[in-house]
C-alpha cells in the first residue's frame, strides 16, 4: 500500500521542487543584500531550474495537449523568443563591457587620464543602452495566468528571469555609473594607488565575465526549452 501511494505522488514532485526553487530565487533576488557576486550563482540556479522544467515538459502526461493548451504553448513560444533576444543582447553587452573594463585597466596602468575618462563614459553609455533595450523587450514578455501547470511554471520562471536580469543591470549601474557608490569612483578617490585601482577594475572585470558566462548558459537552457516546446507542438 505504501509503495502504491508513493507511485501516485511522484508526478507532482518535480513541480513542487521547481516551485520551491522559484520561491527561493525570488527571495534571493528581492533581498536588499543581493550583490553582483551572488548574481552569477542565481543565474546558475536559474539555468538548473530550466533543466528541471524541461524534464517536466518531457513527462508523458505533458506530451498530449488540448487545443486550449496548444494556444497557451503558442503564446509561450512567442514569449520565449523575446526572452532569448533579451538574453542574447545582454550576453553581447556584458562581453563588450568586460572589454571596456580591460581597456580601462590598461589606461590606469599607463596613467592616461584622458583614456580613463573615455572608457568610463563608454561604460556609462553601454549600460544606458542595455537598460533601454531591457525596458523595450521586457514589455513584450507577457505573463500568462492559466490553469495549466506547465505553462504556469514557464511563466513564473520567465518573470524570475526578467527580475534577475533587471537586478543585474541595476547593480552594475550602481557599481559603474552612480558617482558616490561606484567601484570606479571609490578607486579614483584613493590617493596612493594605481595598484588599488587595478585591483578594483580586475574584480569588476571578473564579475562581469561571470555574468557573461551565466547569461550564456541561461541562453542555451532557454534554447533547449524552446526546442522541447516545438517538439510538443509538433506531435
Amino acid at each position: 500500500m505504501a509503495s502504491h501511494l508513493r507511485s501516485v505522488s511522484l508526478p507532482s514532485r518535480p513541480h513542487r521542487e521547481v516551485e520551491e526553487e522559484l520561491c527561493s530565487l525570488e527571495a534571493c533576488i528581492s533581498s536588499p543584500s543581493l550583490a553582483i557576486e551572488r548574481i552569477s550563482d542565481c543565474l546558475s540556479r536559474l539555468g538548473d531550474m530550466y533543466c528541471s522544467i524541461e524534464e517536466i515538459m518531457c513527462l508523458p502526461s505533458n506530451q498530449v495537449c488540448s487545443s486550449q493548451q496548444r494556444m497557451m504553448l503558442d503564446g509561450e513560444m512567442e514569449c520565449s523568443l523575446e526572452l532569448l533576444d533579451l538574453c542574447n543582447a545582454m550576453h553581447a553587452e556584458f562581453a563588450e563591457l568586460k572589454n571596456i573594463i580591460q581597456d580601462l585597466q590598461v589606461a590606469i596602468r599607463k596613467g592616461d587620464d584622458a583614456a580613463v575618462q573615455v572608457r568610463i563614459q563608454s561604460c556609462s553609455r553601454l549600460l544606458k543602452k542595455a537598460k533601454k533595450h531591457f525596458k523595450k523587450t521586457a514589455k513584450k514578455v507577457i505573463s500568462y495566468k492559466e490553469d495549466c501547470r506547465m505553462v504556469t511554471l514557464l511563466s513564473e520562471a520567465r518573470e524570475i528571469t526578467i527580475s534577475l536580469l533587471e537586478s543585474t543591470l541595476h547593480l552594475l549601474s550602481k557599481q559603474i555609473i552612480t558617482p558616490k557608490q561606484s567601484l570606479i569612483s571609490k578607486a579614483f578617490q584613493k590617493k596612493n594607488s594605481v595598484v588599488f585601482k587595478e585591483e578594483q577594475m580586475q574584480m569588476l572585470g571578473c564579475s562581469i565575465g561571470d555574468l557573461e558566462a551565466g547569461v550564456g548558459l541561461l541562453f542555451r537552457r532557454l534554447v533547449q526549452n524552446r526546442v522541447t516546446l516545438l517538439n510538443i507542438l509538433s506531435v
